[in-house]
């Protein structure tokens, strides 16, 4: 126990490092790939070209308010958590800005790989997203991590806990920005698309002739790459910085706490990285691939979670108002999310794979029109929420 607390934060920020030099691996594996022949590389030049233009106008915008809002907080809350915002809003634009260049980058190499085979576009396609999870995780845990190892140094424990709540602040700005606006345009793009060339020039879905295709391929990347890749980083950087100041409220500032989950992120990076190698070597069909890498994630992330947990516990830990709770009862707790991911995983699969009857259902539907098949999918699309809302609350009960 004693070198995890003495040196765990390095084994943390060890862990983002690694997964960014993995990421930075699977981006030079995916350039490596074929583009395709010149028409296909020219399709995607133009996409690229639009994706590019949009997003760098999008940081222009975004970064005139976040410098507003700096200043904002410099002047009155302090210089720590000003400092702090501008980290988590730098690296929430990095990782959607990396994420929607490899994400272009792939698009036509997956299309390529796809007239060889199946597996092979499903490599290219998992990797190219795969980079945008590892960057994430990577960034979210050396900016968090090292952010709060400089401000313990200068600040001390309260001070440096309270001044995350800044870089929390400062990714979750982006985040809306980047969704929304990239969700807009890509939404835009796409009606545009699907009037002018659908209904009016009898063009069919996604005919490059159509201009406006290419801004929808455009709005796909800038909202459903970039703006999900800051999203993902908001979510992730938030849930740990929440984390670490439930550790410090709760527990009267337990050291031990505050680590756990820095640890349980970096250990979960080397289970992402199994999980990657096996989609990339397991060849079998893509819905058993991917299930199946969540599900070597989960299980290795599971087995390595239970050593430290109790080195870290093992006297248990005094929680405010609730007494001791056992190390075995706090990895339970970190168990219950694992398990939740891998059925939430196996729902959206029952909801959207056409193996199964509510896709089934809404096919059934089409023969007969536009409104049943309307009314199907969205009567469909409302029952599908139910389940995921049921197990995110028994799951709640459980930790608890």
């Amino acid at each position: 126990m004693n070198i995890l607390l003495s040196h765990g934060f390095e084994l943390a920020l060890a862990s983002g490092v690694i997964a960014l030099l993995f990421a930075g691996g699977l981006i030079r594996k995916v350039i490596s790939m074929p583009a395709g022949n010149e028409r296909m590389k020219e399709i995607a030049g133009a996409i690229q070209e639009g994706a590019r233009a949009y997003l760098n106008r999008q940081i222009a915008t975004i970064s005139a308010i976040a410098v507003i809002i700096f200043i904002a907080l410099w002047t009155f809350r302090d210089l720590p958590t000003a400092l702090g915002f501008l980290v988590g809003a730098v690296c929430s634009l990095l990782a959607g800005y990396v994420g929607m260049r490899v994400a272009v980058l792939a698009n036509v190499r997956t299309t390529q790989a796809a007239s060889v085979s199946a597996f092979e576009a499903l490599k290219v396609a998992f990797n190219g997203g795969a980079v945008t999870g590892l960057l994430v995780v990577g960034l979210a845990l050396v900016s968090v991590g090292g952010y709060y190892l400089i401000a313990v140094h200068f600040l001390g424990l309260k001070a440096a806990v309270m001044t995350l709540v800044g870089l929390a602040l400062g990714s979750s700005l982006i985040s809306v920005f980047a969704r929304l606006g990239g969700g807009i345009y890509t939404k835009a793009a796409d009606v545009g698309a699907d009037l002018v060339g659908k209904i009016e020039s009898n063009l069919d879905e996604d005919d490059p002739r159509n201009p406006a295709t290419i801004a929808d391929n455009v709005g796909d990347n800038v909202g459903d790459c970039a703006g999900m890749a800051a999203d993902v980083f908001e979510t992730y950087a938030v849930s740990l910085i929440g984390a670490v100041l439930v550790g410090f409220l709760l527990t009267a500032g337990s050291a031990a706490a505050i680590l756990y989950p820095f640890l349980l992120c970096g250990v979960a990076v080397f289970g992402a990285i199994a999980g990657v190698l096996f989609v990339n070597l397991a060849k079998v069909s893509p819905t058993k691939s991917l299930q199946g890498g969540v599900l070597v994630s989960a299980v290795l992330s599971a087995v390595c979670f239970w050593p430290i947990t109790q080195a870290l516990f093992p006297q248990g830990l005094e929680i405010v108002g609730m007494g001791v709770r056992s190390a075995t009862q706090i990895y339970c707790a970190a168990l219950v999310g694992l398990v939740m991911t891998y059925v939430v995983l196996l729902i959206t699969n029952y909801y959207t794979s056409t193996e199964y009857s509510p896709v089934r259902r809404i096919a059934k539907a089409s023969e007969t029109g536009h409104a049943t098949n309307i009314i199907t999918g969205l009567s469909v699309g409302h029952h599908a929420t139910a389940l995921p809302v049921g197990f995110i609350g028994i799951a709640i009960l459980l930790s608890f």
